[in-house]
């Protein structure tokens, strides 16, 4: 059982791979972003250090796939190696924050991994309004992400709801982060999980 968690910065990934991974008895990956040499530099000159950011969270991400995901029995992932490509490097570059040639290194460096990659056997992804996401951000506290310009998070946002409709390499949960508080309200986990269940997956056996 792998599960996935997609979404923006700040919809909630973490937080719900974390309550997924205690109701199911899934091992958690999280998102390296604690590691990244590059992220406060990233936000703060988003041009000069695309590709040094995104070049990192690839090997991490492919780091994670190898020794984490790939041959675990019941695993969670907070963020995929498919967003960092499909969304996050796509959005810098047609921003015009990456640089063509480093784009195009970006992506033979994705397409020459995917093959290795273990795809997951349910995707969740959180779908969130630019307001929500500013008033999570602004609640977790990080620096370094106070001033991530709203055309930045539009972008991503507008990348994820291309890619998620046309998502096919497993089935999809989509959750409104907007309207559905799962911290909060245990009717809003719930609903999640049920939905989780409704695709084979849960207790008492886990597929």
């Amino acid at each position: 059982m792998y599960l996935a968690i997609s979404g923006n910065i700040g919809s909630g990934k973490s937080t719900l791979t974390r309550m997924l991974s205690e109701r199911y008895g899934l091992r958690p990956v999280y998102e390296p972003y604690a590691d990244n040499p590059y992220l406060e530099d990233f936000y703060r000159d988003m041009r000069r250090y695309s590709f040094h950011s995104q070049v990192y969270f690839l090997s991490r991400r492919l780091e994670q796939h190898l020794s984490l995901v790939t041959g675990a029995r019941y695993v969670i992932q907070d963020r995929t190696v498919f967003e960092d490509a499909n969304i996050f490097a796509r959005n810098l570059f047609e921003s015009g924050q990456m640089e063509a040639r480093d784009w195009a290194t970006y992506c033979g460096l994705y397409e020459g991994i995917l093959p290795a990659l273990r795809v997951p056997d349910l995707m969740i992804h959180i779908d969130a309004a630019l307001p929500t996401l500013k008033k999570r951000i602004a609640q977790r506290g990080r620096s370094y992400e106070q001033d991530i310009p709203d055309a930045y998070l539009a972008g991503l946002n507008r990348l994820y709801d291309s890619w998620i409709g046309a998502f096919d390499a497993c089935p999809v949960v989509r959750v409104n982060g907007d309207e559905l508080d799962f911290v909060a309200s245990p009717d809003a986990f719930q609903w999640v999980c049920d939905r989780v269940q409704t695709q084979g997956f849960g207790l008492p056996l886990l597929r």
